[in-house]
């Protein structure tokens, strides 16, 4: 059971089960990693971006090393980049939870836009490392250190920044980044309980990435669904769950920095399951293995990260359809991508 494909109707069951565990657990996960970013002290932008990014991304991870392992580098590939355009859509469900002012008006930050920075660099080196010589040493392409080490620096920088040389105008509606009262609710609990809490979140999180993707697999081959489509858009959309609905539970919280931060954060933790594919899959290298779906694909959370950059930097207070024009946008880019993919 554990290693033979599943039938489809085994398949959709676990899907469904494991993607109603992935939902249960991000709701929890947001209370705590709110009261862990005060009590660490590193700020809702940034522990947001990495720690609460790296678990509410584990799902994503095991799904494209599963997938990768098991022989299947499109299903791989389309789950890591998928996963980051359904991500940044997610922000749209957040912003609409917060009523009286647009989401990127409110958080906005300057580590925020800088981890949107990051991403873009990140995809970048995706699709040149597509178009590059076919080169790998032990099984992995060189674009994979790259990546790590571009990850890493961009980290350092963005968490030893000085004195910006730009900064948010503060208006009435911005929601500043502070500690929030620790006498009631998850506030009361030790250090330790949360830090338990949150790794016991983590794990439950990767189990779930581990069965959506063997259901994948199942839906796959018993169905006869391109890959591209189904991790794209199935293994994408519950890649973005923990993302999405972590968001929207720190938007009704008030932090709605942590908010964009565990997206942003997490779509370029995203961007790294690609190293993590690239070293799962023997058949050389991840990033040659993509075809045309993946590298649209791929080019489709571009255009995305850019659009969520210029709603960061416009910061309309009341767009159009009161989630403003990168929303709008958001929606229609990605509509756009999963019918190309379709069709």
């Amino acid at each position: 059971m554990l290693t033979d494909v599943w039938p489809l109707s085994w398949s959709i069951g676990v899907f469904l089960l494991a993607t109603a565990v992935t939902v249960v657990c991000s709701i929890r996960l947001a209370g705590v990693g709110d009261t862990l970013a005060d009590r660490t002290g590193w700020g809702e932008a940034l522990f947001g971006a990495v720690l609460f990014g790296l678990v509410t991304s584990l799902s994503g991870i095991v799904m494209t090393a599963v997938s990768a392992a098991a022989d299947q580098p499109d299903l791989a590939y389309s789950n890591a980049v998928g996963g980051i355009a359904a991500q940044t859509l997610a922000l749209v469900v957040a912003d609409a939870f917060l009523r009286r002012v647009n989401l990127e008006h409110a958080a906005a930050s300057l580590p925020n836009m800088l981890f949107g920075c990051l991403l873009i660099g990140l995809l970048g080196i995706a699709l040149m490392a597509t178009f590059s010589p076919s080169v790998t040493v032990l099984g992995l392409h060189p674009a994979s250190v790259v990546m790590v080490a571009f990850y890493v620096g961009g980290l350092q920088l963005i968490r030893s920044y000085g004195e910006p040389m730009w900064r948010a105008v503060p208006t009435t509606d911005t929601v500043s980044d502070v500690a929030s009262d620790e006498t009631e609710g998850l506030g009361a609990h030790s250090t330790a309980r949360l830090w338990s809490e949150f790794l016991a979140v983590a794990a439950l999180v990767m189990v779930g990435g581990w069965a959506v993707a063997r259901a994948a697999e199942g839906i796959v081959e018993n169905t006869g669904l391109s890959a591209g489509l189904v991790g794209a858009v199935f293994m994408g959309l519950v890649n973005a769950l923990p993302e999405t609905v972590t968001s929207i539970a720190a938007v009704r919280r008030g932090a709605v920095t942590l908010a964009v931060a565990a997206i942003v954060g997490g779509n370029c933790l995203d961007a790294l399951n690609l190293v993590v594919g690239d070293v799962a899959y023997r058949g050389g290298s991840l990033f040659h293995a993509a075809g045309q779906d993946e590298l649209f694909l791929t080019s489709g959370a571009l255009v995305m990260t850019a659009v969520l950059l210029g709603g960061l930097l416009v910061r309309q207070q009341r767009g159009w359809l009161k989630i403003g024009f990168d929303g709008i946008l958001l929606i229609a880019i990605y509509a756009s991508t999963v019918v190309v993919l379709a069709f």
